[in-house]
């Protein structure tokens, strides 16, 4: 049940106890501060109880700022790694003051709990959108860490499920919770630019390759290392230690993302954003001097490029418009091209793309049920532009895409592209 609607519930209760004991009993009823949410305790009624799902070096990241909120509850841990899950736990147990944190190998197990609220999926990008649709009909919401899908058909699916089952989703593209970007892409929504023209996203390498094999190892123990839950839906392959937490194992549907699934989970997401969230570009072409050009509906570019940029930190986006542009990066400074841009706006500027904001969204909306900046629609159509991107990087041609049927245009070959087999027993 989520936490919104337990509330009044709970409040009822409590205030219906509070005053049948005043009038039954002549000593005041004494209740734990932490019960009545003072000394800065949130009570019960008004925290998320989260679990979290394949939680390794990124994860491990965003579990710190869940338990910077003081509304979070964090009850329980899934990892196919006995070590990583041992680990969570210690931490949890730790920042409680308890031994509750419960741990599981087979992440079903944690969705069956019903006293959980919301997951944090952090596993390998082969498992984040399996795992999301397993939480969305467990009736969980979720933070999901990026690349969300691994092709265009999963994007589809992850979103429409969302809106069918009304769960609130936040991706991990934790930039559009930060001033500075969410700054420049209203200059370029909003007209401030001018009519919009093009708008670039540093991808940080253009390459699409094929996953495979690597040489077979021992397979550990399943309760040290649980090989056949870490490949999952993915194709079977045997063990070795080097695809287990694989940079670019499965990233991206059978083509494995490179930096144009990578960094373009998050500047794409960025680039959608300042055109308005409008379905993903309907032309890509070939790469060219460094560059991959594709092209939305109304006009305007999406130019990937690797080089170029004004020094402004990793993933780099800039919108260029009839009468100005802005460009901006992670050391959490923008440039403009004219300081009348600014029009007396103070901006603040947050270097090291910090999620805790992006989590605070996250919290908020599973509370008041309101759509997150990072939502399933905006991801699904970020997603698909990468995906469609790589497509035609690892075709190394054009490629058209219909945003009406979400297919290519007279391309068998691309279309095979669009959507994969998963392993048994695994569905979306």
């Amino acid at each position: 049940m989520p936490a919104r609607s337990r509330t009044i519930d709970r409040r009822r209760f409590l205030k219906s106890t509070l005053s049948t004991a005043g009038a039954a009993f002549a000593a005041p009823m004494i209740l734990p501060a932490h019960v009545l949410g003072l000394e800065d305790a949130v009570p019960p009624s008004e925290r998320v109880t989260v679990g979290g799902i394949g939680i390794g070096r990124r994860g491990s990241y965003d579990l710190g700022c869940f338990f910077e909120q003081a509304d979070v509850q964090f009850a329980a841990v899934c990892d196919i790694k006995e070590e990583a899950r041992r680990g969570v736990k210690k931490a949890a147990d730790e920042k409680y003051g308890n031994e509750n944190c419960a741990m599981y190998r087979d992440f079903r197990e944690l969705l069956d709990r019903n006293d959980i609220d919301a997951v944090l999926i952090a596993t390998g990008p082969n498992w984040h959108c399996t795992a999301a649709i397993q939480a969305a009909r467990a009736g969980k919401d979720m933070y999901c860490e990026k690349p969300c899908t691994k092709n265009i058909a999963q994007s589809l699916i992850l979103a429409e499920t969302m809106q069918r089952t009304g769960r609130i989703f936040q991706a991990g593209t934790q930039r559009r919770n930060l001033p500075h970007f969410a700054f420049a892409c209203e200059l370029a929504r909003t007209g401030r630019l001018g009519k919009l023209q093009k708008v670039f996203a540093h991808p940080a390498g253009m390459q699409a390759m094929t996953s495979g094999w690597l040489e077979p190892e021992p397979e550990p123990d399943q309760e040290v290392i649980d090989w056949n839950m870490y490949l999952g839906p993915a194709a079977w392959r045997p063990f070795n230690v080097k695809q287990l937490d694989g940079f670019n194992f499965e990233k991206g549907g059978g083509l494995v993302g490179g930096g144009v699934l990578e960094w373009g989970s998050h500047c794409v997401d960025l680039c959608q954003w300042a055109v308005g969230d409008c379905p993903p570009p309907v032309e890509y072409n070939a790469p060219a001097d460094g560059q991959l050009v594709a092209t939305y509906e109304n006009g305007v570019e999406l130019i990937f490029r690797e080089t170029g940029w004004i020094p402004l930190g990793s993933c780099p986006v800039r919108f260029e418009g009839e009468t100005g542009w802005v460009e901006a990066g992670d050391s959490g400074q923008i440039v403009l091209s004219s300081p009348e841009l600014r029009a007396g706006r103070d901006v603040a500027e947050i270097g090291g793309y910090p999620a805790t904001f992006h989590v605070r969204d996250f919290l908020d909306c599973v509370k008041t049920r309101s759509q997150p900046k990072g939502n399933a629609t905006a991801a699904a159509r970020a997603h698909m532009a990468c995906h469609a991107a790589n497509i035609a990087l690892y075709l190394n041609r054009k490629v058209r895409f219909d945003i009406n049927t979400n297919e290519f245009i007279d391309d068998a070959e691309a279309n095979r592209l669009r959507s994969e087999a998963l392993r048994e027993p695994w569905r979306i």
